[in-house]
C-alpha cells in the first residue's frame, strides 16, 4: 500500500469541553507515564535533580525537626525554669532555622532551574514536531491551539515540574516524619491519627475526578478563547472593513464566559475541598485534646508528651491543605502535558522517511534539468472529495507550464503537489524521472523558488527576507538579485533601501514591495524549478510590465509553472493546460490552442476583452480604469 492509500485519521487537538462532547473519561488524571516523560526533558540537569531531590528529602524532616526542637525547650528547660538550657535551646534552633531556611533557597533555585530546563527541551521538540508536520495538518488545527500549547499549557506544566511534584514531596514527607515522631512519642495515641486517612481518602476520592473533568474543561475553552482572539488579531483588516466589531466581541464574549464558568466551577470545588479538609484536621485535634485530656487525667501520659503529640499532630495535619492546592495545579499540568504531547506525538500523514519495507529510501534530488511528469493524478484535500482527477502531463526541462481556467479548476494543487506540499491522493508525480515520495523534499526544494499570490515575510531587514532561503548570500548577491528582476531603483527607493526594517507580514511595505522581494527571494539560490501562483497580481501595470521582460530572461533554462492571468505570460509559455473541474480540458500550445476554437479560445477572447484599451483613457486598459487585475485564470 502506499503512503497516498494509507487510511487517514482526523485530529483533534484538544479535547472539547463537555458541552461540545468531549471524551472525559478516557482522561487519566494523574498519569504517571507522563509525570515520567515530563521529568526525562529534565536530565540534562541531571546533577541538579539528585541535589534537588536530596534537599526535598531533607526538608521534610526539618520542619518537623524544628517544631520537635521547640516543643523539647517549651517542655523541657522553660518548664523546668533552666535558663542556661532555655539559651542552648533557642540556639541550637536558631541554627537549625538558618540552616533549613538556606538549604530552601537552594531547592528553589534548583527548582525553577529544572523547571526551565525541561519546559525549553519541550519547546524545542514541539517547535521541530512542527516544522516535520505537511501542509494538510495546518489546514485543519488552528494557530492559536498551536499558540495555547505553547504558552498557557507549557506554564502549567513548567508549575507542575518545578513545583508540584517537590512541594508535594516535601510536604509528604514532613507527615511521614510527624507520624514517625508521634508513634515512638504515644502509639496509642497515634492510634486517632491513623483513623484520619480512610476518611481523607475517601474526601479526596469524590472530589479527585470532579476536579479533572473541569481543570480539563477549563483548558480546553482557553484554547478556544486564543484561537478566537489570533484570528481576530490576524484578520482586524477584514473585522473593521465590514464593520464586524460588534458581532465579533459578542462572539467572543461568549467564548470568555464559557471560559469563565468553567473556572468559577473549578473555583467553586477547590473551596469546598480545601475548607473540608482543614475541617477534618481541626476535628481530630479536637478528638486528640479529648483523648489525650482524658489520658493525662488518668496519670498515663504526661503533659510534655501530650504538648509535642498536639504540635507535631499541627504538622501532620497542615500539608493537607497545601497537598489539595498543589493536586489542582497537578491536573492542569497533566491535561497540559496530554495536549503537549498530543501535538509533539502527532504523526504526519507522510514523512521522507518510509513508511514500509515495500518503499525505498528517499534520496536526495540531483541538481539536473528537473522534469516533471504527472501520470494520472487524483488529488483532494479531503481524500473522499477530489479537486484533481486524472491529470497527465509532462513538462520537459526548461519549459514553462501555464495553467489557466477558472477559480476552483484545481491551478493551485497541481502547484502544491508540484512542490511537495502535498501527496497525490491517486497516481505519480516524477521529478526528473524520480517519484516524488522518494524524493527527500529538502532536495527538491533546494532546487525550488516559489512566489505565491498571497506573500509572506517575516521581521528583520529587506535583505534578510530576501537571502531566507540562501542565509549564507553575500550583500552583492542579494543586490544583484534584485537587479535582475530590474527592480533596483524600486528597493534602493525604500528610507533604508536593502536595511529597511520589515514588520511582522510585511508591515511597512506595500503588497508591490513585498511582491517583489519575494521575487528576489526566490530567484537568490538560483533554482532549476520556478513555481509562480499569482505572483504579480499585488504589482501595478507598469512594474509588471518591467518584471515581465526580467522574467522572460530569468526562466530560461528552468522549468517553471505559472497560473496566469495575464495575456503575455501565456503566450510565452511552452504548453498551456487549460484546466476544468479537476481535470485537463485541452493543452498545447498558444496558437495550437486558438486554432482549435475550443475551451481556451474562448478563454482567451474572454482575456482580450480585459485587457482591452479603455477608450476614456489613452493607454490605460480597462483592467487598469476598474482598479483590479485581470479575471483570474
Amino acid at each position: 500500500m502506499s503512503l497516498a492509500d494509507a487510511p487517514r485519521r482526523e485530529p483533534l487537538l484538544f479535547p472539547r469541553p463537555a458541552a461540545e462532547g468531549g471524551e472525559e473519561a478516557h482522561f487519566k488524571p494523574l498519569a504517571w507515564g507522563l509525570v515520567a516523560r515530563l521529568f526525562r526533558y529534565s536530565y540534562p540537569a541531571k546533577r541538579k535533580l539528585v541535589l534537588l531531590t536530596a534537599l526535598t528529602l531533607i526538608r521534610s524532616a526539618q520542619v518537623p525537626a524544628l517544631v520537635w526542637l521547640a516543643a523539647r525547650v517549651i517542655t523541657g528547660p522553660i518548664a523546668h525554669g533552666d535558663f542556661d538550657g532555655v539559651a542552648r535551646g533557642t540556639l541550637e534552633f536558631a541554627l537549625l532555622a538558618v540552616l533549613t531556611e538556606g538549604m530552601f533557597h537552594f531547592r528553589q533555585r534548583f527548582a525553577l532551574e529544572l523547571g526551565e530546563t525541561a519546559v525549553n527541551g519541550i519547546r524545542s521538540d514541539i517547535f521541530r514536531s512542527l516544522l516535520a508536520q505537511p501542509m494538510s495538518f495546518y489546514n485543519r488545527v488552528k494557530a492559536g491551539r498551536i499558540l495555547s500549547a505553547l504558552t498557557g499549557d507549557l506554564e502549567a506544566v513548567r508549575t507542575g515540574i518545578q513545583d508540584v511534584g517537590f512541594m508535594t514531596a516535601v510536604q509528604l514527607g514532613q507527615m511521614l516524619f510527624s507520624a514517625a515522631v508521634m508513634a515512638v512519642c504515644d502509639w496509642r495515641l497515634f492510634l486517632v491519627i491513623a483513623l484520619v486517612a480512610p476518611v481523607l481518602w475517601r474526601v479526596n476520592t469524590h472530589f479527585r475526578m470532579k476536579f479533572s473533568r473541569l481543570t480539563r474543561e477549563s483548558q480546553g475553552s482557553f484554547g478556544h478563547v486564543t484561537a478566537a482572539l489570533t484570528e481576530s488579531v490576524n484578520g482586524i483588516r477584514v473585522t473593521q472593513g465590514f464593520a464586524r466589531q460588534k458581532v465579533n466581541a459578542g462572539l467572543f464574549r461568549r467564548l470568555l464566559s464559557d471560559h469563565a464558568r468553567f473556572n468559577v466551577q473549578l473555583a467553586r470545588t477547590a473551596g469546598i475541598l480545601t475548607p473540608l479538609l482543614e475541617l477534618n484536621g481541626q476535628f481530630f485535634v479536637a478528638v486528640l485534646l479529648l483523648v489525650g485530656g482524658w489520658r493525662l487525667l488518668n496519670s498515663s501520659l504526661t503533659v510534655e508528651s501530650l504538648i509535642l503529640f498536639l504540635l507535631m499532630a499541627n504538622q501532620f495535619f497542615s500539608p493537607i491543605a497545601v497537598i489539595g492546592m498543589l493536586y489542582s495545579q497537578a491536573l492542569m499540568a497533566m491535561a497540559g502535558a496530554e495536549r503537549i504531547f498530543w501535538l509533539m506525538d502527532f504523526k504526519p500523514e507522510w514523512t521522507d522517511t518510509p513508511q514500509s519495507a515495500a518503499l525505498p529510501n528517499p534520496t536526495a534530488l540531483p541538481r539536473t534539468g528537473c522534469r516533471v511528469e504527472f501520470r494520472g493524478v487524483s488529488f483532494g484535500y479531503d481524500p473522499s472529495k477530489l479537486v484533481l482527477r486524472g491529470v497527465s502531463f509532462v513538462a520537459e526541462a526548461d519549459q514553462t507550464i501555464a495553467l489557466v481556467g477558472h477559480t476552483g479548476s484545481g491551478k493551485s494543487s497541481i502547484i502544491n503537489l508540484v512542490a511537495k506540499f502535498y501527496l497525490p491522493t491517486h497516481g505519480e508525480v516524477l521529478i526528473d524521472g524520480h517519484e516524488i515520495r522518494s524524493v527527500t523534499s529538502a532536495s527538491l526544494h533546494a532546487n525550488l523558488g516559489i512566489v505565491l499570490q498571497q506573500n509572506v515575510l517575516f521581521s528583520g531587514t529587506v535583505a534578510d527576507n530576501i537571502r531566507f532561503g540562501r542565509p549564507e548570500a553575500t550583500d552583492a548577491e542579494v543586490r544583484a538579485a534584485v537587479e535582475g528582476l530590474d527592480s533596483l531603483d524600486l528597493i534602493e527607493s525604500l528610507p533604508l533601501g536593502f536595511e529597511t526594517k520589515v514588520g511582522e507580514n510585511g508591515a511597512g511595505l506595500s503588497l508591490g514591495q513585498r511582491q517583489l522581494v519575494c521575487f528576489a527571494r526566490a530567484f537568490l539560490p538560483n533554482p532549476r524549478l520556478v513555481v509562480l501562483d499569482e505572483a504579480t497580481s499585488a504589482i501595478d501595470a507598469l512594474t509588471d510590465m518591467r518584471l515581465q521582460k526580467a522574467l522572460s530572461l530569468l526562466l530560461r533554462g528552468r522549468t517553471s509553472f505559472v497560473v496566469a492571468h495575464r495575456l503575455s505570460t501565456i503566450r510565452q509559455a511552452d504548453l498551456i493546460l487549460v484546466l476544468e473541474k479537476g481535470r485537463i480540458a485541452e493543452q498545447g500550445g498558444h496558437r495550437e490552442l486558438l486554432a482549435r476554437r475550443g475551451r481556451y479560445a474562448a478563454l482567451y477572447r474572454q482575456f482580450l476583452q480585459i485587457e482591452a484599451p479603455d477608450p476614456s483613457r489613452p493607454g490605460s486598459t480597462t483592467a487598469e480604469k476598474r482598479g483590479s487585475t485581470p479575471a483570474q485564470a
